[in-house]
């Protein structure tokens, strides 16, 4: 019997793994965009030329220059790298943080479940951004103290999530089969449990991407992430807000770079809610 829930088990983690390819060509599409075009940059995004500032569209600048001369494409390129590679980043440790708490805590239970539980309490009595913005402030302004900030706001979902999905599976007759044929914990966790829970993380975590963007450019935009002369697109919306009215290009193009990152995040999500067949959860 314990052979035969195995075998079922084994045969839907295959099932809903069984595409991974969406997946796998949206991290290498977006590591190459990382990498590659920064490189592509037509001209150094630190270079100031006063001499050129505020210039409209043309063939020599392909979006125009900024208040100081630079070349806004190049610069908007360097910032594909500064602002997604950071809300990469912060999802990572994100994950590493908030995935081990929540099988932690879903799976033994007792006073380490109950502490946790308050811990989330604690940082769920706030909102996201406003936490966010209040750690910012405490701390300073500066890209570290950013991802500091914006990390200690997100590990909280995935370690709810993992742990809600985790009470549930405990519940199931091949988890306490499992444990009547002297399967260790960790095996348990690791080999039955652990796998439910990718599909609802990678969700999850996609459909985060364009939050933690958004997250990241906000901070920016209020003077609390990478300072200037570094190419950020919230410090350069920050930084076109006094010539909107006679260089609207300088808001325009990083929000429209803003913008259309988030929507591609959200698609990516949406597909992946679709593929995984995600179904809404509320914590147990």
């Amino acid at each position: 019997m314990i052979k035969s829930i195995h075998a079922e088990y084994r045969q839907l983690i295959k099932m809903r793994l069984s595409k991974p390819w969406i997946v796998t060509l949206s991290i290498l599409f977006i590591l190459a965009a990382i990498v590659v075009l920064p490189l592509l940059a037509l001209q150094d995004p630190y270079r100031v030329q006063m001499g050129n500032r505020l210039q409209p569209i043309s063939a020599i600048h392909w979006l125009g220059t900024d208040h100081l001369g630079r070349d806004m494409l190049s610069r908007v390129m360097s910032g594909l790298r500064m602002t997604v590679g950071t809300s990469l980043l912060i999802l990572t440790v994100s994950l590493v943080v908030g995935v081990p708490l929540g099988l932690l805590s879903g799976f033994v239970g007792g006073w380490i479940d109950r502490v946790f539980k308050r811990v989330i309490d604690a940082f769920m009595t706030l909102p996201d951004y406003i936490f966010a913005i209040v750690l910012s402030g405490l701390l300073g302004p500066g890209l570290l103290n950013l991802i500091f900030a914006v990390t200690a706001v997100k590990w909280v979902s995935y370690a709810r999530l993992v742990r809600s999905i985790v009470l549930a599976e405990k519940q199931k007759d091949y988890i306490s089969l499992s444990i009547l044929a002297g399967t260790s914990s960790l095996r348990i966790v690791m080999r039955h449990i652990l796998p439910h829970t990718i599909g609802n993380v990678l969700v999850l975590a996609t459909l985060d991407i364009g939050k933690i963007i958004l997250m990241i450019a906000s901070l920016s935009f209020l003077g609390l992430g990478p300072q200037p002369p570094i190419p950020e697109w919230g410090t350069m919306l920050n930084e076109g807000r006094a010539y909107f009215q006679i260089a609207p290009h300088l808001m325009l193009v990083p929000g429209v770079a803003v913008s259309l990152t988030v929507l591609l995040a959200n698609v990516l999500g949406d597909k992946l809610r679709d593929q995984y067949d995600v179904k809404t959860r509320t914590e147990v």
